[in-house]
């Protein structure tokens, strides 16, 4: 009970530092979107003439969204998303301390009583906040969860991966793993809470529901909330929308290489600018948590037979399949992974009633219109490499929030996304059905 009070009054002092720190504005920048599918047309011929200052956010089939300084006036056939990004990225961040409807002994009981509480998701967490809640589950359920080194960072920080399972070889005698990942993309806030919100209901759970409890029994989860260390304790320190990783590149006032660019599948150099948000890096693997996560994966679990692959993103509202290098490339078994991705949509639509759009992933990535934006992904690598069945899924919204969702949506998008994982379980656990 001590060392569960010890974490929960850590939890405090780092969100009350956290609250203190300066961050890069954005009261001068908006985000636009373009109704168009031509994306080459809206950056080439309507962007870059304006300004060199602007970041992709998203991309589909049906619009491009950019964020674009105020400052270059009226933009040709663009609507505009967020009016106030500097707004935006406030509400995103967790309240002061002084503001907070719990007190302290309220904290502790919450922590200490775990199983009975989801205070956890109140708002979002930092890096240091989220850690020592995952050593909190360890301490928690120590007959289910262990807390697992993957690699360091380029910064020294930790890489933790959560291995969920009863250990049980009667049960799961080939080391049946579902592996989950959020964060890859720094600002991606409501991928990791997402992730987060679905361990716990696995755990707290177990033993109570009979679905939870099949899962755990019949299945091995390994489990990264948060893939980028060092670019989401960046996003708290210094730059809410910082989306890299922190490494160095040969231009040193360049930092970071995109993660989800780096897997040794299909890589190829995008010739983007090491400034670029999506900057593949000169070579695969090049990014130090993707080259960790492979060692990880293929050494240290080689022997865990990877049934499904659930990688957390934002935004959109879409259910990627592979590939998302190529649209010319047909996955194996295409019928059946479009049942399951219609089915992972339905049953976020059946909890919440939101729409995901089931999509290709090279569409959303824009490889059929520019090759190379979707190479290196980690979708492809483990679907290639590791898993049978690989999705992404892109999380809410649909563009009024983007990645700046308010803390009020946690829990909200915390069901939708468990009903999904919930689907994908039980169709890993018994595919008959």
């Amino acid at each position: 009970m001590l060392r569960l009070v010890q974490i929960a009054v850590s939890l405090l002092v780092v969100a009350a530092t956290v609250a203190q720190c300066e961050v890069q504005s954005y009261a001068e920048y908006m985000v636009c979107r373009f109704k168009t599918r031509d994306h080459r047309h809206v950056v080439e011929d309507i962007v870059k003439p304006l300004t060199n200052d602007y970041d992709i956010w998203a991309r589909n089939e049906e619009f491009i969204d950019i964020r674009l300084h105020k400052g270059v006036g009226p933009v040709e056939g663009c609507d505009i998303m967020i009016e106030d990004l500097e707004r935006a990225v406030r509400e995103s961040y967790a309240e002061e301390k002084g503001t907070r409807a719990e007190s302290d002994s309220e904290v502790q009981v919450s922590f200490a009583n775990l199983g009975s509480s989801d205070f956890f998701f109140h708002e979002f967490r930092d890096l240091e906040t989220i850690y020592s809640w995952l050593d909190l589950l360890e301490h928690s359920f120590p007959h289910l969860v262990k807390v697992e080194w993957v690699g360091e960072t380029f910064e020294g920080r930790s890489l933790k991966a959560l291995h969920i399972s009863t250990n049980n070889p009667e049960t799961n005698p080939e080391k049946k793993t579902i592996v989950m990942t959020g964060g890859i993309h720094a600002r991606e806030w409501i991928s990791i809470s997402s992730v987060c919100w679905t361990v716990y209901q696995l755990l707290t759970k177990y033993g109570m529901s009979k679905k939870e409890t099949r899962f755990l029994d019949h299945l091995d989860f390994l489990i990264i909330p948060v893939f980028n260390p060092d670019g989401y304790a960046y996003t708290w320190e210094h730059d809410r929308l910082w989306r890299k990783n922190r490494q160095e590149t040969f231009v040193p006032s360049c930092p970071g290489i995109d993660i989800d660019h780096s897997f040794d599948y299909q890589w190829t150099a995008n010739n983007e600018f090491p400034c670029s948000e999506e900057y593949s890096g000169e070579e695969p693997f090049e990014a130090i948590e993707a080259s960790s996560w492979a060692d990880y994966l293929n050494t240290t679990k080689g022997e865990y037979k990877v049934y499904g692959f659930l990688d957390f993103h934002s935004y959109s509202q879409e259910i990627l399949y592979p590939y998302a290098y190529s649209c010319d490339a047909l996955p194996r078994d295409l019928e059946n992974l479009l049942e399951l991705s219609y089915g992972l949509s339905k049953a976020i639509r059946n909890r919440s009633g939101k729409y995901y759009k089931v999509s290709p992933a090279c569409k959303d990535r824009g490889s059929d219109l520019m090759p190379g934006l979707g190479s290196g992904s980690a979708l492809d690598f483990m679907y290639h490499h590791r898993a049978r069945w690989a999705f992404q899924l892109k999380l809410r919204d649909t563009g009024n929030h983007g990645f700046l969702l308010p803390s009020k949506f946690i829990r909200p998008v915390g069901k939708e996304t468990y009903a999904a994982v919930k689907y994908f379980c039980s169709f890993i656990v018994d595919p008959d059905l």
